[in-house]
């Protein structure tokens, strides 16, 4: 694929200032007090995943509305634990996958972290299995996710999303083999759109790594992105021509770029200039907007695979010098 986005040096100078919503912080503390008026309802039961360097447990808990949420809390065999609680590590899923099978994604439990992978309510029956449903429903939306509901910031399915995503960081946290204070969330593409914005709403977020992000910069992206999944937006408002700022007030709620200012944790970017799904000026908003220590990877002639082996090779060795020793956690975004 050719560059098709803006050359690297205007990139690193792409800050677009996006508007952010008068109350976006007292609707995000609203609904995440919401929230928390709920028990967690944590279920762990532990299954053979056949991994013998690997102790893996099924997870379940209660996220948005009390609706159960899956994942898989995958923690270093007992041998290799060492002494003490563990770091921690939550990972989103990327567009349309789930928490996948129990043998997969085990990266940071083979690296010594506790790792819980978590279910994307409604997702999982594309490239990753997953087995979360998402009982709430919307009015008529273009096919896929990001136009439910996305007449209201009250109604938009990624507010059901980012509050699951929250949640699963309290989990992580309360769980006794888990150092709480040395927390960090990831992710790759929508995945690391989720971890940029719970770096903003959750307590005790230490460090985050968002990989060629999606859910940034949603004027630009809609605008140059050649196909899905902003494209479904596009379509919804080819249909209907009388929502567009409507819709655009929606998504500044659950921009990653906009929330991503509240943040304070050190953060490891990953950019593809070649990416055609998440434009890599996109990626570069976010960044730019990001309120914590940052740094970014960025990947010439890659496509929105990134760094793939690459990068997490560098993820190990940075997260590694922020986690393996007890810190303060990190301050939650302004009011949430």
């Amino acid at each position: 694929m050719p560059q098709t986005d803006l050359p690297l040096e205007e990139l690193r100078r792409y800050d677009p200032q996006l508007a952010a919503p008068d109350d976006l912080w007292e609707f995000w503390t609203a609904t995440l007090e919401e929230a928390a008026g709920r028990p967690l309802d944590v279920r762990c039961t532990p299954v053979d995943s056949g991994l013998v360097t690997v102790e893996t447990h099924d997870v379940s808990f209660a996220g948005f509305g009390g609706s159960e949420v899956r994942g898989w809390l995958h923690l270093p065999a007992g041998a290799l634990r060492g002494d003490g609680p563990l770091p921690g590590v939550v990972q989103y899923q990327g567009y349309n996958g789930g928490r996948g099978l129990a043998h997969e994604h085990v990266l940071w439990a083979s690296a010594g972290f506790a790792q819980l992978v978590v279910d994307t309510r409604g997702q999982g029956s594309g490239w990753a299995v997953g087995d979360t449903g998402d009982p709430v429903g919307s009015p008529a939306a273009q096919p896929g996710f990001l136009t439910r509901g996305v007449l209201s910031p009250q109604d938009y399915y990624y507010r059901r999303v980012y509050t699951d995503a929250v949640r699963a960081v309290e989990v992580l946290r309360q769980l006794p083999d888990v150092d709480g204070d040395r927390i960090a969330v990831t992710g790759v593409s929508q995945g690391g759109g989720i971890a940029l914005a719970v770096s903003a709403l959750a307590a005790g977020v230490g460090a985050v790594m968002a990989d060629v992000p999606f859910l940034c910069d949603f004027p630009r992206a809609t605008r140059v992105a050649p196909g899905d999944p902003y494209g479904e937006v596009v379509r919804y408002l080819k249909a209907h021509r009388d929502r567009v700022d409507r819709v655009f007030e929606t998504l500044s709620y659950f921009d990653a770029a906009v929330l991503g200012r509240g943040a304070s944790a050190p953060a490891l970017f990953s950019v593809a200039l070649m990416d055609e799904i998440c434009p890599p000026s996109t990626v570069f908003a976010a960044y730019q907007a990001y309120g914590g220590p940052k740094e970014i990877s960025v990947y010439p002639f890659n496509d929105h695979e990134g760094g793939e082996g690459h990068h997490q090779r560098q993820q190990l060795a940075w997260l590694g010098t922020r986690l393996r020793a007890p810190h303060a956690p990190a301050v939650r975004g302004r009011g949430a």
